[in-house]
């Protein structure tokens, strides 16, 4: 079964057991949020990579008021379930129905001021992670920021199972039910995860400055890197 197919049979109820299957929630995606160097009153541009039912897009588009988000996800019902969240303010929310992970990114005019990403770019293997994060820097506009809430890997086979075993503990002692459970190791089938050193190093071969890793516990981690001004002349980092 594709991802998308995954993803897309749990649509409806893929929300409910997140803060279960995500130890410390509040913290990862709060770290997304305190790492966006934006005021809040800013009308900033965002693109959501992998955006899903739109949790994360909700939580900017709060902060952010005067936003427009661009949503953007291979699961057709997913973002049915993030229409349905939005559909009080149609003219913010853009959504695209598309395979980020080779394709060229959606483009606007003079680029994003943000993009981001929560626990989707994990599924995507090495080589298309890198070439997403070269072509997230060409979608950005200069001094534009990119930030990524993931699953990564452990360093080396002993911490992998450090982590596996750490999961599995916290879920359960969330209170996750059996059946929860079993949906969630069948869509991690479908896991491709990097280590964090890795994936630090693929953003600065793509041209980010100012990389660091805001939130760290585990297996979950939230990291991110700038788009410097002198980057976005003459439309060079164009996708494709």
């Amino acid at each position: 079964m594709t991802v998308g197919a995954l993803f897309g049979r749990a649509a409806w109820d893929y929300d409910r057991a997140r803060r279960q299957l995500v130890p410390g929630f509040d913290r990862f995606y709060g770290a997304v949020l305190e790492s966006v160097p934006f005021e809040t009153e800013e009308k900033i541009r965002v693109l959501d990579l992998g955006a899903g039912t739109g949790l994360l897009s909700a939580m900017v588009a709060e902060r952010f008021p005067r936003s427009r988000v661009t949503l953007v996800d291979l699961s057709v019902e997913m973002l049915r379930v993030a229409r349905r969240r939005f559909a009080g303010e149609p003219e913010r929310f853009d959504f695209r129905t598309m395979d980020y992970a080779r394709k060229p990114l959606p483009r606007i005019l003079g680029g994003y001021d943000l993009v981001v990403s929560a626990l989707s770019v994990h599924h995507l293997t090495h080589g298309d992670k890198k070439g997403l994060f070269q072509r997230v820097h060409g979608s950005l506009a200069g001094g534009g920021h990119f930030i990524n809430a993931d699953q990564i890997s452990g360093e080396t086979p002993e911490e992998e199972t450090l982590y596996s075993e750490w999961w599995l503990r916290r879920v359960r002692e969330a209170g996750v039910s059996e059946e929860d459970l079993a949906s969630a190791l069948s869509r991690m089938r479908a896991d491709r995860n990097a280590t964090l050193g890795a994936q630090l190093g693929w953003l600065g071969q793509a041209g980010f400055e100012g990389i660091r890793c805001s939130y760290k516990d585990h297996r979950f981690a939230v990291y991110n890197g700038r788009k410097g001004h002198e980057n976005s002349k003459n439309g060079k980092d164009a996708d494709g």
